[in-house]
């Protein structure tokens, strides 16, 4: 049995002729009983500068104190990066949001294949952690599971329920009048009572919801809250999996397939998830030699209804889920019943998904309004919309939850960075009817295609979610919301034609025909087009520079491993 699970540390722990990695091996308090045993590398995104990762450490000990007492595992404690989003939103440090995704992968598949260990637990926390440990997980392709760090409990000021998008909003609010200076301070420090991912369905939810519908968590994971005791049993019973993957040999590429992948995608719809999702999963399944393209979402998106009214389009929180619903397996369920998820898939339990959850007692829809159901749902179709058109030959992104409306017609008002747009929004020079355009944003131009969170929550704060649009060659944090397309492919960087809009061109988006035009004649295009200057972009040395000249289009999911 032990032989069986060791396969790859035995490469190192089995072999007489490498006396000094047995020397290090001793030096780290290996026994000489433990040189047959297998090795299990638990990851986590820990660092004490970030809410949503400040924990992970903990959490991570409790999982290494439950392995170490298996009598046919050794286990080694490994830490890999995060960005704070919500610390770098708005600022040049969030041009490495993105890309730390692709180092956080790069990270753990250097760990892992290095030092032969032959399983994995890996444990984030933040937006980008959880496909960046995904990719790490299916291009190694051992017997791996994920535990998320779990979600924040909510603020509360004046009897209002706040969250990290509370904090945003406020400071707009704030600038036209809404509410005074002392309001303003006490929103923004009772927003994060503690550890935690941002609490409402933003990128990180999103992605740990998608991940345990794919079957990569245990069941409730994305639901259980960050310091609850449910998380740490959760830790403290995943020694008993990470065994039973290995003895059956149970891999990341077994579970982690082509209907797998739809089921995260329509539960992640399903829910109103970020977008940023669209952007993950294409890494996530580059990764696992899985053919998917934006066509894919829209298809996905058109049949399945919204029916969680949740942030930021929404009202409530995961937290919610797991109080009021009994988590997210109930979801799942409901719509494994429903016909709109496969139950036949494997998970990290050993069993598929119908049989994790077949147990749990039915979703009741009379004593909540967080779920809705299918015959009646929030929204009949998907909020993701993959638009195309002159602007965005190769597509583009928009969140549409209905409430702004489907369609969108008004002049545009140029910017070339977000710092521009910010200051024109605060300052009132945005007008009822325009379309706000930032470029220079995308993956290469960025570079690193920094997330719009301030601007569309400047907007909000100040009344205008109604009134404007916004349109970029960045992207939206899973708390943006309001009338926004993001992803525009190709990107200004690259001569794209928002490259070439002007202050006051007439931009069309249209989300019940999926399209987004410039209404300019494509001669006059054409005319700006050969005296347009490329963008020189200040950024010529360190990893920023080495991103930008592999990273892939949005449309690809901005991947350096092509």
């Amino acid at each position: 049995m032990e032989q069986k699970i060791n396969k790859f540390s035995k490469q190192i722990t089995e072999r007489d002729d490498l006396p000094a990695s047995h020397a290090m091996l001793y030096a780290i308090g290996i026994k000489d009983s433990d040189f047959h045993k297998a090795q299990v590398g638990i990851v986590t995104n820990w660092y004490d500068g970030n809410p949503c990762n400040i924990h992970l450490d903990k959490l991570g000990k409790i999982v290494k104190k439950s392995i170490k007492n298996h009598n046919n595992l050794n286990v080694f404690q490994i830490t890999t990066i995060g960005v704070s989003d919500g610390l770098t939103m708005g600022t040049s440090g969030m041009r490495y949001s993105l890309p730390s995704r692709e180092l956080i992968a790069d990270s753990i598949e250097t760990v892992i294949n290095s030092h032969h260990y032959d399983g994995v637990i890996a444990i984030p926390g933040c937006d980008k952690n959880i496909p960046g440990v995904m990719m790490a997980l299916l291009r190694l392709n051992r017997p791996s599971m994920i535990i998320y760090g779990g979600s924040i409990s909510s603020g509360l000021y004046n009897k209002k329920k706040l969250d990290i998008v509370s904090a945003f909003e406020a400071f707009g609010e704030k600038n036209i009048g809404k509410i005074s200076q002392e309001e303003y301070i006490q929103i923004i420090k009772h927003s994060c009572p503690g550890a935690g991912s941002c609490g409402g369905m933003y990128t990180a939810n999103t992605m740990a919801a998608a991940m345990e519908t794919i079957g990569m968590t245990l069941p409730s994971s994305s639901s259980y809250p960050a310091t609850s005791q449910n998380k740490k049993i959760e830790c403290q019973h995943s020694e008993k999996y990470i065994y039973n993957l290995l003895k059956n040999n149970i891999k990341p590429k077994d579970i982690v397939t082509p209907t797998s992948i739809e089921n995260g995608i329509k539960l992640a719809i399903s829910l109103g998830g970020s977008t940023n999702l669209i952007i993950h999963f294409l890494a996530i399944a580059k990764c696992a030699n899985i053919k998917l393209e934006l066509k894919d979402f829209q298809y996905l998106s058109s049949t399945i209804p919204v029916i969680g009214n949740l942030k930021p389009s929404g009202k409530y929180l995961m937290e919610d889920i797991h109080k009021y619903i009994g988590g997210m397996p109930v979801i799942i369920k409901y719509l494994i019943n429903e016909g709109i998820l496969n139950g036949n898939c494997l998970t990290v339990t050993g069993k598929s998904l119908y049989e994790n959850v077949k147990n749990i007692p039915n979703i009741n829809f009379n004593n909540q309004k967080i779920i809705y159901p299918v015959d009646n749902p929030i929204k009949k179709n998907g909020h993701i919309k993959i638009l195309y058109g002159n602007l965005a030959t190769k597509g583009s992104v928009a969140k549409i939850s209905g409430k702004e409306g489907l369609y969108f017609r008004g002049r545009a008002k140029v910017f070339n960075s977000e710092q521009e747009a910010n200051i024109a929004i605060l300052n009132n020079k945005i007008t009822k009817g325009e379309v706000i355009v930032i470029r220079y944003v995308g993956p290469a131009g960025g570079p690193g295609m920094p997330e719009m969170l301030k601007p569309t929550s400047y907007i909000m704060g100040a009344g205008l979610s109604k009134y404007v649009a916004l349109i970029t060659d960045g992207r939206f944090s899973g708390g943006s919301h309001g009338f926004v397309v993001g992803h525009i492919t190709p990107e200004a960087y690259y001569g794209g034609v928002i490259a070439f809009i002007q202050n006051g061109d007439v931009i069309k988006i249209d989300s019940e025909n999926n399209t987004l035009t410039l209404e300019v004649e494509e001669n006059e295009i054409q005319k700006r087009k050969k005296i347009w200057k490329p963008y020189k972009s200040k950024i010529q040395k360190g990893y920023l520079y080495k991103y930008m000249k592999t990273v892939s289009s949005a449309s690809e999911g901005c991947i350096t491993d092509q």
